[in-house]
């Protein structure tokens, strides 16, 4: 098996330095706060009472994140569209945010040309492209940031600016001090999960050997739900490797009966159990009876505790540990982390369709 201490191993397997990109998650998320404060908003804006977030993949998430912190300490409803279309309910107390890295994904151009033609409140968020043109010329508010990198590579840039405006049209209470606390406790566990931290005390290496060859399972809850959707897409793209999620309590109406069948997958099986103490106190039992259920059916398990003070912080810290694991597990595939060349293939193909 690879030796994860080995340090030769990632200029090998990861030319690009996607693992250095994972480091500088703190300051990603420092420079993006930065921006939005500095980043102007009309004032009807404030006027918002829903929200609708445009995107996909790794510029989507940080749509269902802020989603994740407005049920938990907002007032304001958010919708993550995924599609072509606008949803029909938008007018003209909505905000629709585009969200798109490159401005040139095609599924949230097309939702966001219908935005233009609505009476709802638009801006977006990118690094520039089609996106930024249509901005332009219909005169909508546009945050740029210049970061390159693979999308999912560039979360701080996708969620914490999404954090800001809704501070600022009053959707959520003052998150400067909680995104102060993110940062620092981002920043002490970079110290301790990056490649140079060796695999006795590195809780990302460790859990990527475990899951070496396993088909693996990701459960969260509340603010850990899209949380536990992060990990599965980085395992996904970052380790090319089959990943699931599933949310409490819903899974324990559904999911858990699943448990024995087939007998002969049991063995190849991992679940992550992704668990926070703000999560509801009748959803932490779910946790531990479900656990115990895994048990008996001999399944190979491991819960994630987060610990940190604040929501955001619980979620940053929780999504850099699954950062990194998923690295760890490419490397372990023997994979370069960065490219995605099945993705790449299918819009080459729908490109010349």
């Amino acid at each position: 098996m690879v030796d994860l201490d080995d340090l030769e191993i990632y200029a090998e397997l990861d030319p690009s330095g996607l693992g250095g990109r994972i480091r500088q998650l703190p300051q990603q998320c420092r420079h993006a706060w930065e921006l939005a404060q500095d980043f102007p908003l009309p004032s009807e804006y404030s006027q918002a009472d829903k929200v609708v977030i445009l995107g996909m993949g790794g510029s989507a998430i940080g749509g269902d994140l802020l989603g994740s912190l407005l049920e938990l300490e907002g007032r304001t409803p958010l919708v993550v569209q995924r599609d072509y279309r606008l949803p029909p309910f938008v007018d003209a107390g909505t905000l629709v945010i585009a969200c798109s890295y490159s401005g040139n994904t095609e599924e949230t151009l097309s939702a966001f040309r219908q935005a233009l033609d609505s009476p709802a409140k638009k801006l977006a968020i990118t690094t520039g492209g089609q996106l930024r043109e249509l901005c332009d010329g219909a005169g909508v508010p546009v945050l740029t940031f210049d970061y390159p990198s693979e999308p999912r590579s560039a979360l701080g840039y996708s969620f914490i600016p999404l954090v800001g405006v809704c501070q600022k049209l009053a959707l959520l209470p003052n998150k400067s001090r909680d995104v102060g606390e993110a940062c620092a406790v981002l920043e002490e566990l970079c110290g301790a999960l990056d490649e140079r931290s060796p695999m006795a005390s590195n809780a990302a290496k460790q859990l990527a050997s475990r899951l070496l060859g396993r088909l693996i399972v990701v459960y969260g809850a509340g603010i850990l739900t899209q949380v536990a959707h992060r990990w599965k897409t980085q395992f996904n793209e970052n380790s090319k490797a089959w990943a699931f999620h599933e949310a409490f309590p819903e899974l324990n109406h559904n999911s858990v009966v699943g448990y024995e069948f087939p007998p002969e997958l049991k063995r190849r099986l991992f679940v992550i159990l992704l668990r926070s103490p703000l999560i509801h106190p009748r959803t932490l039992l779910r946790y531990k009876a479900t656990s115990e259920l895994l048990t008996q059916a001999d399944v190979e398990q491991e819960t994630i505790e987060s610990t940190a003070n604040s929501a955001l912080a619980q979620m940053m810290s929780t999504i850099l540990l699954g950062d990194y694991t998923s690295y760890y597990l490419a490397i372990l595939n023997r994979v370069d982390p960065a490219p995605v060349r099945a993705i790449d293939s299918l819009k080459s193909g729908l490109a010349k369709a």
